[in-house]
């Protein structure tokens, strides 16, 4: 069976906590992001010490691979700093679409190089991170939009990204973040 596109509005973790992976984003402060990505970047970095064979093993035809799932992390972590841009550049900008299951055919995810993923991820996480931290007061509060209707405010849009990559190694590990990021 091929991977199934993920066609799920996820917004909901914004008000409760996730039941697969743990975390709990709804009283997260959205200064404690940066540190929060840049735990989970280097939780990312030593997964993808892991043998190559192993990385690039789907556990079933339709999940994808470590190695898979950590190029998306990467992925995300940049495109979650050109949307932070956006909204804090831009009134109330409308973020362009991104198709995160073309994106995973089109740039190869399974034959990518894991050590290359490594430090792409790195850095793109510690960019995000950064911009995080650069933001202040009264930008907290800046709109931006997703083509489905999805509004966020810098600060929710902030605790919505932490669930993404801690939700992704809770499908590599098994292992459930707890009740907060």
């Amino acid at each position: 069976m091929p991977i199934v596109p993920d066609d799920k509005d996820w917004t909901w973790v914004l008000s409760r906590p996730c039941p697969e992976c743990g975390v709990d984003v709804t009283g997260l402060s959205p200064e404690s992001v940066a540190p929060l990505v840049r735990a989970n970047a280097a939780e990312w970095v030593t997964i993808l010490g892991r043998p190559a064979d192993e990385l690039r093993r789907r556990p079933r035809d339709d999940r994808w691979s470590p190695l898979e799932y950590a190029c998306h992390v990467r992925d995300v972590f940049a495109l979650y700093d050109h949307r932070l841009l956006l909204m804090l550049e831009e009134d109330d900008p409308l973020y362009p679409n991104w198709d995160q299951d073309a994106t995973a055919v089109e740039d190869a995810y399974l034959g990518q190089d894991p050590l290359t993923v490594a430090g792409q991820l790195g850095l793109a996480a510690e960019d995000l991170a950064v911009a995080f931290e650069q933001v202040e007061g009264s930008q907290w509060g800046r709109p931006g939009r997703r083509s489905d209707g999805a509004v966020f405010t810098v600060a929710s849009f902030a605790r919505y990204m932490v669930h993404d990559p801690v939700h992704h190694l809770y499908d590599v590990t098994g292992q459930a973040a707890g009740t907060t990021a």
